[in-house]
């Protein structure tokens, strides 16, 4: 039987752990605090005038083992640098064990060398989490799964699947669905969603063609769309001209209606206006990256919660129980 968290109370003899939530969601934190019914470990965060980060932990942590929760979305750097500074404070505070949990893995698209002398920036940042002093991972929905391997400590990959099948199969009829990867590279991702969502769930693809980065067009559809409700999925929605572009296809070959299930809402720049202008009848994103305003005024953007997943995963991790059954 599955461990639920909102059932339980660490009691004596139980492991103790700490959470500690950063600047970049700290409403995600505070989620999964209640979830866990474990209170957030007081400390501060502060500038000096030259805007360098400086951080004091108000709590003794010796020997606990902590949580830190930071996603490193905008901006990117300002968030990834209070992580590794709030990792060594925590460190040098003779912490047990540190687990860097990270909704939204910043640098993630930068995983592999797309030509000469270019970076490999997702695996600096695995260095410098890593030498900062974590001593685990855990995250949800890498942009690739080879990023996992960047780390030589344990590392966590979640998926927001299941709560984006759930999600499906209490709004529509998963008969007439058909879930679509936005490019051939998300295939494997749509494959694994369809089959969550029943055994006979069709897939199909859009065949995406980039001329620059933050350009697309789509070019063909894959598969037999018409007369039905498709869905699109993928790990990271940013300018959204991909997504726009596609439910554009997807209704030009005769589908009934388009929706989209996005694991990070990076939803940079004008995003959110192309989106709400768009055909797209809805997005739903994870709370993985803090929703803005506009995101939250948006008429066809949605926000589910990933607390309860992570909080469960946080408290398995702390009794060194299994997390697997949190993937299927």
């Amino acid at each position: 039987m599955p461990f639920d968290v909102r059932e339980h109370r660490w009691g004596p003899g139980e492991p103790s752990m700490k959470l500690v939530a950063g600047n970049s969601n700290r409403p995600l934190a505070e989620a999964i605090s209640d979830v866990l019914s474990s209170p957030l470990t007081k400390g501060f965060v502060k500038r000096f005038a030259d805007m360098e980060i400086f951080v004091e932990i108000e709590e003794n942590v010796r020997g606990e083992d902590v949580y830190i929760v930071q996603s490193t979305a905008f901006p990117a750097n300002d968030n990834l640098m209070e992580l590794l500074i709030l990792t060594d404070a925590l460190k040098r505070s003779s912490a047990r064990r540190i687990t860097a949990v990270l909704p939204y893995y910043g640098y993630a698209r930068q995983d592999r060398r797309p030509g000469p002398r270019t970076p490999i920036s997702a695996r600096l940042v695995a260095n410098l989490i890593e030498r900062a002093g974590v001593d685990r991972v855990m995250t949800l929905d890498l942009h690739a799964g080879q990023i996992q391997g960047f780390f030589d400590i344990p590392t966590d990959n979640l998926f927001a699947a299941p709560l984006f099948a759930r999600d499906m199969q209490d709004l529509f009829e998963v008969d007439k669905l058909v879930v679509v990867s936005p490019d051939v590279g998300g295939v494997v991702r749509a494959r694994a969603l369809a089959k969550r969502l029943g055994p006979n769930v069709p897939i199909a693809i859009c065949d995406k063609r980039r001329e620059r980065a933050g350009h697309s067009e789509i070019m063909h559809v894959i598969g037999d769309v018409e007369g039905m409700r498709c869905v699109l999925v993928d790990d990271i929605v940013d300018s959204g001209g991909t997504l726009v572009n596609a439910a554009n296809a997807l209704l030009g070959h005769g589908a009934a209606e388009v929706h989209a299930y996005i694991t990070h809402g990076v939803l940079s720049g004008g995003a959110v206006s192309r989106i709400t202008n768009s055909k797209l009848k809805t997005l739903v994103i994870t709370d993985s990256i803090l929703p803005t305003e506009a995101v939250k005024a948006a008429r066809n953007i949605r926000v589910i919660s990933i607390a309860k997943l992570l909080a469960e995963a946080i408290a398995r991790t702390s009794r060194n129980e299994s997390v697997s059954s949190l993937f299927y």
